[in-house]
């Protein structure tokens, strides 16, 4: 299982910012890998793994406007993804058979 997260916080004042820093930072700390700018994924080891990072995301949103959707999708349907522009990350170049799971 794969959790991706999309997010669009403001940045315009100090305090924002701030918080859109924790919050990618937050991301970083608990796993997350940047698949674009504002978007994230993590690989969770089943159901209950999912449950664990959705209920950490929940606990660590931002106190400010703005958007942050979470989106669950199996390994397969990641797999299929069609990279329209751009290349690869490193991470969807390793695949799915060398990531490790803690």
């Amino acid at each position: 299982m794969r959790i991706i997260v999309f997010f669009d916080l403001p940045v315009v004042v100090p305090r924002e910012r701030k918080a859109y820093s924790r919050f990618r930072k937050f991301l970083l700390q608990d796993g997350y890998t940047m698949l674009q700018y504002s978007v994230y994924t993590r690989i969770c080891n089943g159901e209950d793994g999912v449950r664990k990072h959705m209920r950490r995301l929940k606990e660590n949103i931002p106190p400010v406007n703005g958007a942050i959707r979470a989106l669950k999708i199996t390994e397969k349907q990641f797999e299929n993804m069609e990279i329209l522009l751009g290349t690869t990350t490193a991470e969807e170049e390793l695949g799915a058979n060398k990531i490790d799971f803690f």
